[in-house]
């Protein structure tokens, strides 16, 4: 037992780089590149960090280069040295790189993604009906809802364009609520299924000169590049927020959303058309700026990713050593409660179970997550 081996260095290093490669979470690659300096060297030139975020987002696959920025603005590898001492410094640009993007896109907050909304492909009675109406998550003292053109063909989709909090950020799921007549439940005007697309505006275009608003709606395909499309997601026929969670976590580069509302269900009573409506929509997922930004390379389509080292991303406070903790007046009154339960519990009150497993479970989500180490 004291034989200590060291694999690395026994084992072929594609053999090693497999076993390596098994690794799933950013923490465990971590833990294994301070092992100690020939194992941090190891994970450092065979681009471990950079496999692993590639397989947590193969939308990475895109990037031509990576850049770290500071204060003083970009700092591109100089040309001094030996091809090898330059090919190790970019090898270990890429490790820092792609693993702060690792780190902050399990750690950061997650929110509403949505910035604003660009241009829906039909509205109906504008602005009265606009899109911008699904940006308000409750009624105000009139119907709020982006309503589409009416059709006689139930077939023909709608979509709505919105602009994302952040050119660089990651999307797990997207909420939206059908619209439905105020007077009566049976009406909802929800879409048969609903798909999504992510992507960027075509070369430098300045958004807000293609924003065109519901009027006069643009074309997407003409402004907009799309680099992911989601499966295509049943919709209930319910007034009520529906979840449709992505398969994978996905990355989105470019901060553009569209969403496909596909096929009509609802007939109008009046003129006897088909509508679309949608009373409010939710993107949920985590902002990377301004950690991280990237610089859009046309007409290849590939992007330069870029790691902004002044950038602050959320750590969760920490109490300083040795000072007391403050306990508020509802973590006493709680902590109460859990040893009254737990009393109860010994005394074999079975009730006090379920509250205390929730107490605990409350705990553990609450917790601070480990800070990597780079």
């Amino acid at each position: 037992m004291e034989v200590c081996i060291d694999f690395l260095n026994w084992l072929d290093p594609d053999i090693s780089v497999q076993i390596l490669m098994y690794l799933e979470d950013p923490s465990d690659l971590v833990h294994a590149s301070s092992v100690s300096r020939s194992w941090r060297d190891f994970v450092i030139a065979n681009g471990l960090f950079k496999h692993l975020c590639l397989r947590m987002f193969p939308q990475l696959s895109r990037v031509a280069r990576v850049m770290e920025l500071n204060k003083c603005g970009a700092k591109e590898p100089v040309e001094v040295g030996s091809s090898y001492s330059m090919e190790w410094e970019s090898l270990a640009r890429d490790h820092r790189v792609y693993a702060t993007l690792a780190q902050v896109c399990t750690s950061f907050i997650v929110e509403d993604c949505i910035s604003e909304a660009i241009s829906a492909s039909s509205t109906d009675h504008y602005p009265d009906e606009s899109i911008h109406n699904t940006l308000l998550p409750a009624y105000t003292w009139r119907a709020s809802y982006w309503s589409s053109k009416g059709q006689s063909n139930p077939a023909v989709p709608e979509t709505l364009i919105y602009k994302l909090k952040s050119e660089f950020c990651v999307i797990t799921e997207i909420n939206i609520c059908p619209g439905q007549e105020l007077l009566s439940s049976l009406h909802i005007y929800s879409s048969n299924s609903v798909r999504f697309r992510m992507g960027h505006t075509k070369g430098p275009n300045d958004l807000g000169s293609r924003h065109l608003g519901d009027s006069l709606p643009c074309n997407a395909d003409d402004t907009f590049i799309w680099t992911y499309t989601s499966p295509e997601f049943p919709m209930a026929q319910e007034g009520c927020l529906q979840n449709f969670r992505l398969p994978e976590p996905v990355l989105c580069i470019g901060g553009i959303l569209q969403i496909e509302l596909l096929g009509r269900v609802q007939r109008n009573e009046i003129d006897g058309l088909f509508y679309i409506c949608v009373s409010y929509v939710q993107v949920v997922g985590r902002t990377l700026s301004p950690t991280f930004c990237v610089e859009i390379l046309e007409p290849s389509g590939t992007f330069v990713l870029k790691n902004d080292m002044q950038g602050k991303f959320y750590t969760p406070p920490s109490l300083p050593k040795n000072e007391a903790h403050e306990i508020s007046d509802d973590q006493l009154q709680r902590g109460f409660r859990y040893w009254q339960h737990f009393v109860n519990r010994l005394e074999g009150n079975e009730n006090a179970v379920e509250f205390i497993e929730e107490y605990e479970s409350g705990e553990e989500e609450d917790e601070a997550e480990v800070e990597y180490t780079l």
